[in-house]
Protein backbone atom coordinates (compact mmCIF):
# COMPACT_ATOMS: atom_id res chain seq x y z
CA UNK A 1 0.00 0.00 0.00
CA UNK A 2 2.85 2.25 0.70
CA UNK A 3 4.05 1.57 -2.79
CA UNK A 4 0.69 2.56 -4.09
CA UNK A 5 0.85 5.72 -2.11
CA UNK A 6 4.28 6.42 -3.42
CA UNK A 7 3.17 5.71 -6.95
CA UNK A 8 0.13 7.86 -6.48
CA UNK A 9 2.29 10.61 -5.07
CA UNK A 10 4.76 10.31 -7.96
CA UNK A 11 1.90 10.32 -10.42
CA UNK A 12 0.37 13.22 -8.61
CA UNK A 13 3.70 15.09 -8.64
CA UNK A 14 4.19 14.25 -12.30
CA UNK A 15 0.69 15.41 -13.12
CA UNK A 16 1.27 18.53 -11.10
CA UNK A 17 4.57 19.09 -12.92
CA UNK A 18 2.82 18.51 -16.25
CA UNK A 19 0.14 21.01 -15.27
CA UNK A 20 2.81 23.47 -14.11
CA UNK A 21 4.69 22.93 -17.38
CA UNK A 22 1.53 23.43 -19.38
CA UNK A 23 0.73 26.55 -17.40
CA UNK A 24 4.29 27.76 -17.91
CA UNK A 25 4.05 27.02 -21.65
CA UNK A 26 0.71 28.77 -21.83
CA UNK A 27 2.14 31.73 -19.94
CA UNK A 28 5.15 31.79 -22.28
CA UNK A 29 2.88 31.48 -25.34
CA UNK A 30 0.68 34.25 -24.01
CA UNK A 31 3.75 36.39 -23.23
CA UNK A 32 5.15 35.65 -26.69
CA UNK A 33 1.82 36.51 -28.28
CA UNK A 34 1.59 39.69 -26.20
CA UNK A 35 5.13 40.66 -27.24
CA UNK A 36 4.28 39.83 -30.85
CA UNK A 37 1.07 41.89 -30.68
CA UNK A 38 2.98 44.70 -29.00
CA UNK A 39 5.65 44.53 -31.74
CA UNK A 40 2.99 44.49 -34.46
CA UNK A 41 1.19 47.38 -32.79
CA UNK A 42 4.48 49.24 -32.51
CA UNK A 43 5.25 48.47 -36.15
CA UNK A 44 1.75 49.58 -37.16
CA UNK A 45 2.18 52.76 -35.16
CA UNK A 46 5.59 53.32 -36.76
CA UNK A 47 4.09 52.73 -40.22
CA UNK A 48 1.17 55.02 -39.41
CA UNK A 49 3.61 57.67 -38.16
CA UNK A 50 5.69 57.25 -41.33
CA UNK A 51 2.55 57.46 -43.51
CA UNK A 52 1.38 60.54 -41.63
CA UNK A 53 4.83 62.12 -41.95
CA UNK A 54 4.91 61.36 -45.70
CA UNK A 55 1.40 62.78 -46.11
CA UNK A 56 2.36 65.94 -44.20
CA UNK A 57 5.54 66.31 -46.27
CA UNK A 58 3.49 66.01 -49.50
CA UNK A 59 0.99 68.61 -48.25
CA UNK A 60 3.87 70.92 -47.30
CA UNK A 61 5.44 70.44 -50.74
CA UNK A 62 2.10 71.19 -52.44
CA UNK A 63 1.62 74.31 -50.30
CA UNK A 64 5.18 75.41 -51.06
CA UNK A 65 4.61 74.88 -54.81
CA UNK A 66 1.35 76.85 -54.67
CA UNK A 67 3.10 79.65 -52.77
CA UNK A 68 5.94 79.78 -55.33
CA UNK A 69 3.47 79.81 -58.25
CA UNK A 70 1.44 82.60 -56.64
CA UNK A 71 4.62 84.56 -55.96
CA UNK A 72 5.75 84.12 -59.59
CA UNK A 73 2.29 85.11 -60.88
CA UNK A 74 2.28 88.21 -58.69
CA UNK A 75 5.79 89.14 -59.83
CA UNK A 76 4.76 88.70 -63.49
CA UNK A 77 1.63 90.78 -62.87
CA UNK A 78 3.70 93.54 -61.22
CA UNK A 79 6.21 93.58 -64.12
CA UNK A 80 3.43 93.56 -66.71
CA UNK A 81 1.63 96.41 -64.93
CA UNK A 82 4.83 98.45 -64.70
CA UNK A 83 5.55 97.82 -68.39
CA UNK A 84 1.98 98.78 -69.40
CA UNK A 85 2.17 101.89 -67.23
CA UNK A 86 5.50 102.93 -68.79
CA UNK A 87 4.07 102.26 -72.26
CA UNK A 88 1.02 104.41 -71.54
CA UNK A 89 3.28 107.22 -70.30
CA UNK A 90 5.42 106.93 -73.46
CA UNK A 91 2.32 106.95 -75.68
CA UNK A 92 1.01 110.05 -73.89
CA UNK A 93 4.40 111.76 -74.11
CA UNK A 94 4.66 110.89 -77.82
CA UNK A 95 1.26 112.45 -78.49
CA UNK A 96 2.22 115.66 -76.69
CA UNK A 97 5.65 115.84 -78.31
CA UNK A 98 4.11 115.32 -81.77
CA UNK A 99 1.93 118.37 -81.14
CA UNK A 100 4.98 120.43 -80.03
CA UNK A 101 7.07 119.63 -83.14
CA UNK A 102 5.12 122.01 -85.48
CA UNK A 103 5.92 124.83 -83.02
CA UNK A 104 9.63 123.97 -83.34
CA UNK A 105 9.21 123.97 -87.15
CA UNK A 106 7.61 127.43 -86.99
CA UNK A 107 10.49 128.76 -84.89
CA UNK A 108 12.96 127.42 -87.48
CA UNK A 109 10.99 129.00 -90.34
CA UNK A 110 10.74 132.27 -88.46
CA UNK A 111 14.49 132.37 -87.86
CA UNK A 112 15.22 131.58 -91.54
CA UNK A 113 12.84 134.19 -92.93
CA UNK A 114 13.60 137.13 -90.64
CA UNK A 115 14.17 140.32 -92.65
CA UNK A 116 17.78 141.48 -92.71
CA UNK A 117 16.99 144.69 -90.79
CA UNK A 118 15.68 142.68 -87.83
CA UNK A 119 18.58 140.20 -87.79
CA UNK A 120 21.05 140.60 -84.95
CA UNK A 121 18.70 142.70 -82.82
CA UNK A 122 16.99 141.85 -79.55
CA UNK A 123 13.85 140.47 -81.22
CA UNK A 124 15.78 137.92 -83.28
CA UNK A 125 17.96 137.15 -80.26
CA UNK A 126 14.85 136.49 -78.12
CA UNK A 127 13.32 134.14 -80.71
CA UNK A 128 16.64 132.29 -81.07
CA UNK A 129 16.93 131.84 -77.27
CA UNK A 130 13.37 130.49 -77.01
CA UNK A 131 14.07 128.11 -79.92
CA UNK A 132 17.28 126.86 -78.28
CA UNK A 133 15.47 126.42 -74.94
CA UNK A 134 12.80 124.28 -76.64
CA UNK A 135 15.49 122.17 -78.34
CA UNK A 136 17.34 121.72 -75.03
CA UNK A 137 14.11 120.64 -73.29
CA UNK A 138 13.34 118.17 -76.08
CA UNK A 139 16.86 116.76 -75.80
CA UNK A 140 16.43 116.31 -72.03
CA UNK A 141 13.24 114.36 -72.79
CA UNK A 142 15.28 112.08 -75.10
CA UNK A 143 13.87 113.63 -78.28
CA UNK A 144 16.58 113.75 -80.94
CA UNK A 145 16.58 115.05 -84.52
CA UNK A 146 17.07 112.45 -87.25
CA UNK A 147 20.15 113.04 -89.38
CA UNK A 148 19.13 113.08 -93.01
CA UNK A 149 21.20 115.15 -95.49
CA UNK A 150 24.09 113.13 -96.92
CA UNK A 151 22.84 109.90 -95.35
CA UNK A 152 21.58 106.86 -97.27
CA UNK A 153 17.79 106.86 -97.62
CA UNK A 154 16.19 104.74 -94.86
CA UNK A 155 12.41 104.24 -95.11
CA UNK A 156 12.33 103.60 -91.34
CA UNK A 157 13.58 107.15 -90.71
CA UNK A 158 12.88 109.12 -93.89
CA UNK A 159 9.80 109.91 -95.95
CA UNK A 160 10.82 110.59 -99.57
CA UNK A 161 8.51 113.25 -101.05
CA UNK A 162 10.73 114.46 -103.90
CA UNK A 163 13.39 112.95 -106.15
CA UNK A 164 16.63 114.69 -107.09
CA UNK A 165 18.01 113.98 -110.55
CA UNK A 166 20.41 116.91 -110.80
CA UNK A 167 22.84 116.60 -107.85
CA UNK A 168 26.12 114.68 -107.93
CA UNK A 169 25.26 112.62 -104.83
CA UNK A 170 25.19 108.83 -104.87
CA UNK A 171 21.92 107.12 -105.77
CA UNK A 172 19.49 106.72 -102.83
CA UNK A 173 21.22 109.45 -100.83
CA UNK A 174 19.21 112.19 -99.09
CA UNK A 175 20.13 115.49 -100.76
CA UNK A 176 17.72 117.85 -98.96
CA UNK A 177 15.66 117.85 -95.78
CA UNK A 178 12.25 119.49 -96.26
CA UNK A 179 11.01 118.83 -92.72
CA UNK A 180 13.10 117.62 -89.80
CA UNK A 181 12.26 114.24 -88.29
CA UNK A 182 12.65 113.25 -84.65
CA UNK A 183 13.01 110.14 -82.50
CA UNK A 184 11.75 109.67 -78.94
CA UNK A 185 13.52 106.99 -76.89
CA UNK A 186 14.90 105.41 -80.06
CA UNK A 187 11.40 105.25 -81.62
CA UNK A 188 10.50 107.41 -84.63
CA UNK A 189 8.31 110.26 -83.47
CA UNK A 190 8.10 111.85 -86.92
CA UNK A 191 9.81 110.80 -90.15
CA UNK A 192 12.04 113.30 -91.94
CA UNK A 193 10.51 114.60 -95.17
CA UNK A 194 13.34 114.42 -97.67
CA UNK A 195 14.47 114.73 -101.26
CA UNK A 196 16.34 111.63 -102.51
CA UNK A 197 18.83 111.25 -105.38
CA UNK A 198 17.56 108.90 -108.11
Amino acid sequence: MEDNKKTDKVQHDEAKNDIDKKEQELKEDKLEKDVKVADETSENKDEEAKDEKTELEEKLKEADDRYKRLLAEFDNYRKRTEKESALMIDIGASMILTKILPIVDNFERALKTLPSEIKENSFEDGIDKIYKQILKTLEELDVKPIEAVGKPFDPNLHNAVLTDEESDAEVDTVTEELQKGYTYKEQVLRHSMVKVKK
